[in-house]
């Protein structure tokens, strides 16, 4: 479904993405990791359109991402954002329902309610969360709320960017279960780019690491504590020696 090939990405003189290949197959979930810095973020913008690359090619569905159509290629994809990203002034819903009161996706308002409060249900709110403002919740449920709104529209594709960041353990893992149901449901091809490996093992079909602009290694989640990668045993591991250089 998403093909990156030879992607390369640079600040200036800070060379992000040196060369970045990857490939995620349809209705699979990838999740990235690595360290702080390393270009995860620079990489789903790539895909996205919000960075355009120095060089090399993306390809959604056979098609080059950079000679699409915006408003019909943004609609295949969800987005769950790391900080939630709500918008402080709509009540819930109006958040959950956001694309669908807009654009070619554009639905009367009623049923764009019903829609939203059926998507946040799927979450694990009730119904009277809807008319609430975000700053009423919990960081738990404006995730779950973020996460509603990713899938209102029925995407093909959903990215989540840090999906448990701020959440306490079990928060982070009813996030994480949720996420993983949710995209076995839907048939949806997911990618996600994660520090916590907690995330990774409970919603990845395949790892890929990103380190020093290049992918360093990938494979399926099962093979990943034994894939015998120096950098990938650091990593996964969270050990401070190793050949990933931590700042001190």
């Amino acid at each position: 479904m998403i093909t990156l090939s030879n992607v390369k990405k640079s600040f200036g003189d800070n060379h992000v993405l040196r060369g970045v290949d990857l490939e995620i197959a349809r209705g699979t979930s990838m999740v990235i990791i690595g360290g702080s810095g390393t270009g995860k973020s620079v990489a789903l913008k790539c895909v996205l359109g919000l960075v355009t690359p120095d060089s090399g090619v993306i390809m959604v569905d056979g098609q080059d991402a950079a000679k699409a159509e915006r408003d019909a290629f943004l609609a295949r994809f969800g987005m769950l954002f790391q900080g939630g990203a709500l918008f402080d002034s709509l009540p819930v819903w109006q958040n959950v329902a956001f694309r669908l009161m807009r654009g070619a996706l554009k639905r009367p308002k009623d049923e764009a309610r019903e829609i939203a409060i059926e998507k946040l249900r799927r979450v694990g709110l009730k119904a009277d969360v809807a008319d609430r403002l975000p700053a009423e919740l919990s960081g738990g449920m404006q995730k779950r709320v973020g996460l509603a709104r990713a899938i209102a529209a029925e995407p093909e594709i959903i990215f989540f960017d840090e999906p448990t960041t701020g959440l306490d353990p079990i928060m982070s893992g009813v996030i994480n279960d949720l996420i993983r149901e949710i995209v076995v449901e839907m048939g949806a091809t997911a990618m996600t780019i994660t520090h916590d490996m907690s995330s990774v093992r409970a919603i990845a079909d395949h790892v890929a690491m990103l380190h020093d602009g290049v992918i360093q290694w990938t494979g399926p989640v099962g093979d990943m504590d034994n894939a015998g990668d120096p950098y990938l045993d650091q990593f996964i591991h969270g050990r401070a020696n190793g050949p990933i250089e931590s700042v001190r």
